[in-house]
């Protein structure tokens, strides 16, 4: 059968299987740092971000780049080396303190006054601030707008009936003219549970199409024995690039 960004055919018009209705707790999440299992994490950054960074700056030098559900990501650091303003938002500080250390990169932590228990990591340097919380409780008015987004294993890894709740939130932190690159995953949801979430392009469509251009860029296959693992038999990523309007 025919592949399509979503994989066979006959998954696009349908529902998400099974996903609909699963939930990943904050625990879940932490407890996967704690216990090392963080197969999602890329130790030499993401290729579909060095191919299209370009896509992302548009030419544009001392960008604020936002990194949701950030983990330890390198490509916040080669950001950062090139001069660009980074912020990420993520529930392990586990994860942001394995960040600051493996770069060697001197870092200060402080409270946001905004949101209880929430902590505030900044690199000495100024340029890379990362917030240890729910990226439910930023607003634009603690962490400001940005002129691009990195999305990869975010809105995929967030609850499937969060999504509109966290893209309601995602389209208050853009700034005018700003890029949003977001990677999705396409694979058959009646297969595996998830996370990543199979998000289709149809949904994607109607959560941010009102409010941006949508452009697919490129689809990749990534499978692999890890996937095979899960019960699966194709694993794609699919980059999306979102360009908001003046």
């Amino acid at each position: 059968m025919e592949r399509s960004a979503d994989g066979p055919g006959v998954l696009e018009g349908s529902d998400i299987g099974s996903q609909r209705d699963r939930v990943v707790t904050q625990e879940e999440w932490l407890q996967k740092w704690e216990m090392g299992n963080i197969g999602f994490h890329k130790e030499q950054g993401h290729p579909l971000l060095q191919k299209h960074l370009d896509v992302l700056l548009n030419g544009r030098s001392g960008l604020r780049i936002f990194f949701p559900l950030c983990g330890k990501a390198v490509e916040m650091k080669w950001l950062a080396d090139m001069g660009h303003s980074v912020v990420g938002v993520e529930v392990s500080e586990q994860a942001l303190q394995d960040f600051f250390a493996e770069h060697n990169l001197p870092y200060c932590e402080e409270p946001v006054p905004e949101i209880s228990g929430a902590k505030k990591f900044q690199s000495t340097s100024g340029n890379i601030s990362l917030y240890c919380c729910s990226i439910y409780d930023l607003s634009s008015s603690i962490v400001g707008k940005f002129d691009g987004v990195w999305d990869r294993g975010a809105l995929v890894a967030v609850n499937p009936r969060d999504r509109q709740r966290y893209v309601s939130l995602m389209i208050t932190l853009m700034e005018k003219n700003s890029s949003y690159l977001l990677v999705t995953v396409s694979y058959d949801p009646n297969k595996h549970k998830g996370p990543p979430f199979y998000v289709p392009e149809s949904e994607i469509k109607g959560l941010f199409g009102n409010h941006c251009e949508i452009k697919c860029l490129q689809k990749v296959d990534d499978f692999s024995d890890r996937h095979r693992q899960w019960g699966l038999d194709y694993f794609l990523e699919v980059l999306y690039i979102l360009k908001f309007g003046a």
